[in-house]
């Protein structure tokens, strides 16, 4: 795989997840988590209907993938990551604004994630996107007693410009 220098942006695709990216994305899970899912884990993920994956794709090798959720006013997403050699590449960001554009003022509105209390990496990645932390969750985890922050996006509709009806002005003759 090629590296880079940090230095630079990569412009990378983001496409569908499909079947044969999953030996990649599983190798970026696992070197990315301390508690990484499993090809199982994925699959039953990937198999519900409103479960998405996507991958970020440069020099013809997935550098990063997320998974998540459509829900009626919102995307959740599940799972994140980038491959430990390509962070700060600002592949990451281009993930999250994929994320942001598929949000409007009609439909989704917000992205929401749980970021585990000891991940300060994701959290200060997230904050950097535009998301904050909006609710501690107790215990949130299975594999640990650890809390997470619930953090979240939500949509700012740029303004549009404003245009005022026409005013007629009377002169008055004096």
């Amino acid at each position: 795989m090629t590296s880079f220098d940090s230095k630079q942006e990569l412009a990378v695709h983001i496409r569908w997840m499909i079947r044969r990216d999953m030996e990649d994305v599983l190798e970026i899970e696992n070197s990315s988590f301390e508690f990484p899912w499993f090809e199982e884990d994925f699959i039953r993920c990937l198999r519900q209907r409103n479960c998405i994956g996507m991958v970020a794709e440069y020099d013809e090798h997935i550098i990063g993938f997320m998974i998540y959720e459509l829900h009626k006013a919102r995307l959740h997403i599940l799972n994140f990551a980038v491959h430990p050699d390509f962070r700060r590449g600002q592949v990451g960001q281009q993930m999250v604004s994929k994320l942001i554009s598929k949000l409007s003022y009609q439909r989704r509105t917000q992205i929401t994630l749980e970021v585990r209390e000891t991940n300060l990496d994701a959290q200060l990645f997230f904050r950097g996107q535009g998301f904050r932390a909006t609710n501690v969750l107790r215990s949130f985890y299975e594999d640990t007693p650890e809390d997470a922050y619930l953090m979240e996006y939500l949509y700012r509709q740029e303004p549009a410009e404003v245009i005022l009806p026409f005013n007629r002005i009377t002169r008055l003759a004096g």
